[in-house]
């Protein structure tokens, strides 16, 4: 079994599928799982993923579909602005360039924008099994990514161009393109190259 599995994501290739309230639209770019004997996370259909990368697209008021058990956090991608509107009486503004919230999945949120449509990336994950952190960074010539033993990464490119500069074999990314980078029980060090703007992405499993 390979000790590490890197592989790119085109965003032509993320799949739109319906919320599971029925009141919107994502495009899912991964679903993760560590299930497997080597340890690594791997991309898995169904439902019983430890962690998952998507963006919702959100064209009209409408309440956020019901995750129990699932931390997420949500970040502005493009559009004027979203309101989150909880049931418990906190209200929080996402606005431009790229305002993001951390939030419980069980808890009930209204979605409501405010001047046009909105993309929000999408990072949610099972408390129970994995912690997650998101960053948004600035690209400016190399950044070196080391994942730990056990730990994946994900680099969405928000803006700009971007490429690996070591053994990887990951072809160049385009904005809005996805690349993952898992690591077995030896550190994975990969050096992204380019300019523009990218989110982080790290998952780690439970100590």
């Amino acid at each position: 079994m390979p000790d590490r599995l890197t592989w790119s994501i085109p965003a032509n290739e993320y799949r739109r599928e319906r919320w599971r309230n029925q009141f919107g639209w994502t495009r899912e770019i991964v679903r993760m799982s560590r299930q497997n004997e080597a340890g690594l996370d791997r991309p898995i259909p169904g439902e019983d993923w430890d962690w998952r990368l998507s963006i919702a697209e959100i064209e009209r008021d409408a309440p956020f579909s019901a995750f129990p058990g699932i931390d997420r956090e949500l970040v502005l991608l493009s559009g004027n602005g979203l309101r989150l509107r909880f049931d418990d009486g906190e209200v929080h503004e996402l606005l431009p360039p790229h305002d993001k919230l951390r939030f419980a999945g069980e808890r009930a949120v209204q979605g409501e924008l405010l001047d046009g449509l909105t993309h929000d990336f999408n990072l949610m994950w099972r408390r129970d099994r994995v912690r997650a952190e998101l960053w948004h960074r600035p690209l400016v010539g190399p950044m070196v990514i080391f994942a730990e033993p056990g730990q994946t990464w994900a680099v969405h490119l928000l803006a700009g161009q971007a490429r690996f500069a070591d053994d990887s074999g990951l072809p160049p990314l385009e904005a809005g393109d996805t690349a993952i980078l898992a690591a077995g029980s030896e550190r994975l060090r990969n050096v992204l190259e380019g300019g523009g703007e990218v989110l982080l992405v790290r998952v780690a499993p439970l100590d």
